[in-house]
């Protein structure tokens, strides 16, 4: 983002803006936002374009917002309307109003496809989707747009700045996703509805399996089987937990629950070492 408003990129000596065009209206009792309006005056684009950045330098969003859509409005076929739209949008999420955010880096793109500054806002899109991520209790469509913003950026630009930090914000978005599934899986499995749950586990297993969540989620399964008297898949869930997490809770606790039915996981894991059996098995459960 920082590169957008560094002045030694996009200014030029310019004139000083006279700002007296700025009103503040509509300023209301009940603790609204106020509106503001920008009175027309006839003004040379980079003039203008040079007022947004000022106000985004003192972190007045709503204001730069202004200046910024005024470039266009004045002088749409302008150099400087082109990066006015971009600026507007960056403004707009500055100030939370992501909605508008996304459509005008969607009206960037969809205009300017071209554009060296596209990549950046197909990553502004991703970064608006990403910042409005809930918590795991709450619905996860806002995180699922999230992760296909930030996996277009990475598709699209993968050698990018912009894609070594959405690569980052994946992890983070994938967690999220996980932790919904293991939560929903957990309320299947108190409710005694172990087929949806390990649905709901298999999920983590196969789709997050760099998160944080896979741990529980093989120790979830291992539970699941046993309710339903399935020990042998139980059995083979709990091996794959051991091998790759020998010294988690989780195993343990899948280890005291099958040592009840007769099952010792530690024996398990010493006769099965052969090349490649544990990929294969994972392979075979998920």
């Amino acid at each position: 983002m920082k590169s957008f408003t560094d002045s030694g990129r996009f200014l030029r000596p310019i004139l000083t803006l006279f700002i007296a065009g700025v009103l503040l209206s509509g300023c209301s009792t009940f603790g609204k936002k106020q509106k503001i309006k920008l009175a027309y005056v006839e003004r040379p684009a980079e003039a203008l374009y040079t007022g947004g950045l000022e106000k985004m330098d003192t972190k007045r969003w709503d204001e730069a917002v202004l200046f910024f859509d005024e470039v266009e409005r004045q002088h749409p076929f302008s150099r400087w309307a082109r990066r006015s739209m971009l600026m507007s949008s960056f403004a707009r999420y500055q100030s939370g109003d992501y909605e508008e955010a996304i459509a005008g880096a969607q009206r960037f793109i969809g205009l300017h496809p071209g554009s060296e500054s596209t990549p950046y806002a197909y990553y502004l899109i991703a970064i608006c989707h990403y910042e409005q991520i809930f918590d795991v209790g709450r619905d996860q469509g806002t995180t699922v747009l999230a992760e296909q913003s930030l996996q277009q950026v990475v598709r699209r630009y993968p050698d990018s700045d912009y894609a070594r930090d959405a690569r980052l914000k994946l992890e983070l978005t994938h967690d999220h996703l996980a932790g919904k599934e293991m939560d929903v899986g957990r309320y299947y499995l108190r409710a005694g509805q172990e087929l949806a749950a390990i649905g709901r586990f298999n999920n983590v297993v196969k789709k997050y399996d760099t998160t944080s969540q896979v741990e529980e989620a093989m120790h979830r399964l291992v539970e699941a089987y046993v309710s339903l008297g399935l020990i042998g898949e139980a059995k083979q869930v709990g091996s794959v937990l051991g091998y790759n997490y020998p010294s988690g809770d989780w195993y343990y606790d899948s280890y005291n629950l099958l040592s009840k039915y007769g099952v010792n996981l530690d024996e398990e894991l010493k006769v099965k070492r052969e090349r490649g059996y544990w990929r294969r098995l994972k392979e075979r459960l998920f």
